[in-house]
């Protein structure tokens, strides 16, 4: 296990910037739970304070200086940047400090590139890591062993150090080939999915908010579920029965953080499209967390790049029972617009956030009079699939049914009669 020194560098005056209603601690803190997550000892942190940044090493070189004799007293291996820097700002601090150097970026690409396991995900991180690495070339090179984050060998990794960027540029387009045929593959399935009738419902939020506990809590998967950041990267589809017998798709994606790297919005917009295309969103928030707050705000900014930040969405407050106090718990759900207060983690609470998604469904349901013949099995099975039966009778040669059934299913059964 690498040994790492994490430094979070606070600009103290910057013309025209937006505070980011992050105190540097706080970053420091979401930055040490990065570096765990991705496998680091953290040995030392280090909240740096300046007044500008230093064109050619960010901190400067007496700071610089600081951080090398601290490395070489601790034995070092690697100095995460809670900041992005420049290809020559790394440059310049690794020939300073005398250590390998990476930022933010690198380090949450690196964690990536440890939890994909299928074939897209694979390919969603590689094409992100060169997107990164692209803009870094320098006439002289850039070893591209240090991309994985610069601590393991994951990614492009060693056996593509000579690729030039020419060669680079041909493999973010065969990358990017790739990807719009998984878009087109998505696309099939949920025109798919469509064509049943079933309402797709998308999960998302900050990661380790608990989306992943979430869905094995409604639909009894087994859906890998960590107490760590970006625990699970791969988007999960399961099929969940409500109360009233209605059957729906549940999606978990991929988690959202503060300051998310856009080369990875981009990569993943293939797999984020199941977010745009979805009927209701569920967003879970760790309602246990300090920054609950900051972290719903990045969720929403990403959505709001996605075009997805109108979705009609239901706010399911997680983690309650690591709060305890009820008057706490209920001031959240005042505080939150009178969100849905949960523990996936113990099965409290479904039965309210069951009954906020059946509320939203029944605006887009539609109950219908309908006989259908005995013969007709497709048709039954349709009501039975997807709808919740009122009232069923036999009458003759057919069966009469009152049924609440999606609207767009309704309209495809009037097409068909008619």
């Amino acid at each position: 296990m690498e040994k790492a020194l994490l430094v979070t560098v606070e600009i103290l005056f910057r013309k025209g910037a937006a505070p980011s209603g992050w105190k540097p601690e706080e970053r420091a803190g979401e930055l040490r739970e990065l570096a765990s997550s991705s496998g680091l000892s953290v040995i030392l942190e280090e909240v740096v304070r300046r007044q500008e940044v230093s064109a050619t090493s960010y901190i400067g070189k007496g700071k610089a200086d600081e951080l090398k004799y601290l490395c070489e007293t601790h034995d070092i291996d690697v100095v995460v940047f809670n900041n992005d820097l420049s290809g020559s700002q790394q440059k310049n601090l690794e020939e300073g400090i005398g250590t390998k150097v990476i930022d933010r970026t690198q380090l949450i690409l690196d964690i990536f590139a440890r939890r994909a396991k299928s074939n897209e995900g694979k390919v969603q991180v590689e094409l992100a890591q060169l997107m990164y690495l692209l803009p870094r070339l320098t006439g002289h090179g850039v070893e591209m062993s240090r991309m994985g984050g610069g601590i393991g060998t994951l990614g492009p990794g060693e056996t593509k150090l000579e690729m030039d960027r020419r060669k680079i540029n041909d493999r973010i387009a065969r990358l990017t080939r790739e990807l719009e045929d998984i878009k087109k593959q998505r696309l099939t399935g949920r025109k798919q999915r469509s064509h049943f009738s079933l309402l797709n419902i998308a999960l998302i939020g900050y990661t380790n908010a608990g989306k992943s506990t979430l869905l094995n809590a409604l639909t009894g998967s087994d859906v890998v579920a960590e107490d760590r950041l970006f625990s699970t990267l791969d988007p999960t589809i399961r099929t969940f029965l409500l109360p009233n017998n209605q059957k729906v798709i549940l999606s978990d994606t991929v988690g959202f953080i503060h300051r998310l790297p856009h080369h990875l919005i981009e990569s993943f917009k293939a797999t984020l499209e199941e977010v745009r295309e979805a009927d209701l969103l569920v967003h879970v928030i760790d309602a246990s967390h300090p920054k609950k707050d900051e972290h719903v705000k990045a969720v929403m900014e990403v959505l709001k790049e996605l075009g997805a930040d109108t979705k009609p969405m239901i706010q399911a407050l997680n983690k309650i029972d690591r709060i305890g106090d009820e008057i706490i718990v209920d001031s959240l759900r005042r505080e939150f617009g009178n969100a849905v207060t949960i523990s996936a983690l113990e099965k409290k609470g479904l039965e309210g956030l069951a009954e906020k998604i059946m509320a939203h469904l029944s605006t887009v349901m539609e109950t219908v009079s309908i006989e259908v013949p005995h013969h007709d099995m497709k048709t039954i099975r349709l009501l039975y699939d997807h709808g919740h039966i009122i009232k069923k009778e036999y009458r003759g040669e057919a069966v009469y049914f009152e049924a609440t059934i999606p609207a767009h299913l309704a309209a495809q059964l009037r097409k068909n009669k008619s």
